[in-house]
């Protein structure tokens, strides 16, 4: 018995056509009325229900060479940094993520690979805690001699 491969694109093509009409008769089902509407947590002014005026501000750490993890902030002197330097400013609540980064210094023909934090914070956009993210970025730099950290802000409309 042969196979003839000439009407294989024919079959696919109509295989493929098949299913995909199949799967524009099926409906999802409906949510229970008791799932429909997500749970918030809301009622104080670190959690409102809705908030417009607020901010958020990532802010990039170096922590040291990508090639070389033994040296620059260990682990150990960034939770002690969050501990005493972010926490006490910020302590309704932040996150912080593991990244990678590089750049390329003037004059420099390699980038500098760099094990780096991302700290995320949200918070009522006024100079108060404008000032107080100033001041987590100076504590830095005092306390590991780096050049800068990066902070990116961003208006942010917000619900808990």
């Amino acid at each position: 018995m042969r196979l003839s491969f000439a009407r294989f694109p024919v079959v696919c093509s109509l295989t493929v056509a098949f299913f995909i009409a199949l799967a524009g008769c099926a409906t999802p089902a409906a949510a229970p009325a008791s799932q429909a509407a997500a749970p918030t947590l809301a009622g104080d002014e670190t959690h409102p229900g809705l908030a417009q005026g607020w901010v958020r501000t990532e802010l990039y750490f170096g922590l040291g060479p990508a090639d070389h993890p033994e040296k620059g902030v260990t682990e150990a002197e960034w939770r002690d940094f969050l501990d005493h330097e972010v926490t006490p400013r910020f302590p309704a609540g932040l996150s912080v993520a593991d990244v990678y980064g590089q750049w390329l210094g003037k004059g420099r023909t390699e980038p500098s690979r760099l094990r780096s934090k991302v700290l995320i914070i949200l918070y009522p956009g006024d100079s108060e805690n404008k000032e107080k993210i100033e001041a987590i970025r100076a504590a830095w730099k005092q306390r590991t001699g780096a050049q800068s950290v990066l902070r990116v802000t961003q208006a942010a409309d917000v619900s808990f």
